[in-house]
C-alpha cells in the first residue's frame, strides 16, 4: 500500500490496526514516528529496552496476561535499523517468541529497504525472517532519496488500512512524479545489486577509517554511522558549519533532546554513489574537526570566524 508520507504513515497505521483493548509492547530506542503512534493508542503499552529479548520477553508476559483479559490482541512494534545508532533490530529474536506468545509484528525499515539483503528487500530478508513479518514497512526518504512511503503485509489487513488509515483518507496522496520516479527507483534496487555491493564498500571504509582514526563508533555493519563529540549546541553548529562551507561536507547533525546533553552527533549516511576519495575526504575533515573542537576553536564565540570570508 503507497503512502504519503512515512512519519504520517507509521502514526496512522498504528491507530488504524489497535483499540483501547489491544497491547502495544515496543522497542525503547524506535523512531519518534513511533513514539508518537502508540502515545495516541487508548489502550495499554509497554516498552522493553533496546534489543533485549528478555526484557521483551517480561513485557510480553504482562500484556497476554492484559489481553486475556480485556480480549484484544498484541501488537509488537520495532525497526529494521534504528537510524541513531545503526543498529540492526533482533528480529530473529522478537519471531522466536511468537513460538510462545501470541503477537503481530510490525517493522519500521525505513533505513533497511534497499540497503539491506540479497535483493535490497531489507533486514528481513538479511536476516532470513521476512515471511515472518505482518506488517513491513519502509520510507522513500533514505535509499530512494525522495519523498512517500509503503506498508507490505496479508492483502486482508492492507484492505482493512485503505479504509481506516486517516492520513491516507484525509489527505492529498503522492503526487504522480514522484510515484513514477519510486518505481524507477525500485527497478535500479532490484536491478543492479552492483550499487549496493559499492555502498557496502563504502560503508566498511568509512567505518574502518573512522575506527583507525581513534573514533568511537557503534560496530554496526548497516550504513548510519553515528559519531560522537563532546561539546554543546553552540559548538554542535559551528562545527556543522566548518564541515560544510570550509570541507565541502553535508552531514547532518544531532543535539539534545534527541541525544543527552553534552553529547554532538554527526551522523554518517553513506551512498551507493560515494567513492573511495569520497571517503578519504570525509576522514580528513572529520580529524580536522576534532583536533578543533579539543582546542577549543568552536566555543560559541568563535562562530563567525569559522565561516570563508568573514
Amino acid at each position: 500500500m503507497l503512502l504519503n508520507f512515512g512519519y504520517q504513515g507509521v502514526i496512522s497505521i498504528i491507530d488504524s490496526i489497535v483499540n483501547r483493548k489491544d497491547v502495544i509492547v515496543y522497542d525503547g530506542e524506535s523512531h519518534a514516528s513511533i513514539i508518537d503512534g502508540v502515545r495516541l493508542h487508548m489502550g495499554k503499552r509497554f516498552v522493553y529496552a533496546h534489543n533485549d529479548m528478555e526484557s521483551l520477553e517480561k513485557q510480553l508476559e504482562r500484556a497476554t496476561k492484559l489481553a486475556n483479559e480485556t480480549g484484544g490482541g498484541i501488537l509488537v512494534i520495532t525497526e529494521g535499523v534504528f537510524g541513531m545508532s545503526g543498529n540492526m533490530g533482533d528480529l530473529k529474536g522478537v519471531i522466536a517468541l511468537k513460538q510462545k506468545y501470541n503477537f503481530r509484528l510490525f517493522v519500521d525499515d525505513a533505513h533497511g529497504f534497499g540497503t539491506m539483503g540479497a535483493t535490497g528487500a531489507g533486514v528481513g530478508e538479511e536476516l532470513g525472517v521476512q515471511d515472518q513479518i505482518d506488517l513491513y514497512f519502509s520510507t522513500f526518504a533514505k535509499s530512494m532519496a525522495s519523498i512517500g512511503a509503503f506498508v507490505a503485509g496479508d492483502k486482508m489487513i492492507l484492505k482493512f488500512l485503505r479504509y481506516t488509515m486517516r492520513s491516507q483518507i484525509y489527505a492529498k496522496s503522492l503526487p504522480m512524479p514522484l510515484v513514477i520516479g519510486a518505481q524507477k527507483r525500485l527497478e535500479l534496487i532490484r536491478k543492479h545489486p552492483e550499487l549496493r555491493a559499492n555502498l557496502k564498500k563504502i560503508m566498511n571504509a568509512i567505518k574502518e577509517g573512522l575506527k583507525a582514526r581513534g573514533f568511537a563508533i557503534n560496530d554496526t555493519h548497516t550504513p548510519p554511522t553515528p559519531v560522537l563529540f563532546e561539546g554543546g549546541v553552540g559548538e554542535a553548529a559551528n562545527m556543522s558549519m566548518d564541515l560544510r562551507e570550509n570541507y565541502g561536507i553535508f552531514c547532518s547533525v544531532v543535539i539534545y533532546p534527541v541525544v543527552p546533553k553534552g553529547v554532538i552527533m554527526f551522523r554518517i549516511i553513506p551512498t551507493a554513489s560515494h567513492t573511495l576519495s569520497d571517503v578519504e575526504e570525509t576522514l580528513t575533515a572529520f580529524s580536522a574537526l576534532k583536533s578543533k573542537l579539543d582546542s577549543g576553536f568552536y566555543k560559541e564565540e568563535q562562530l563567525v570566524s569559522v565561516t570563508k570570508g568573514i
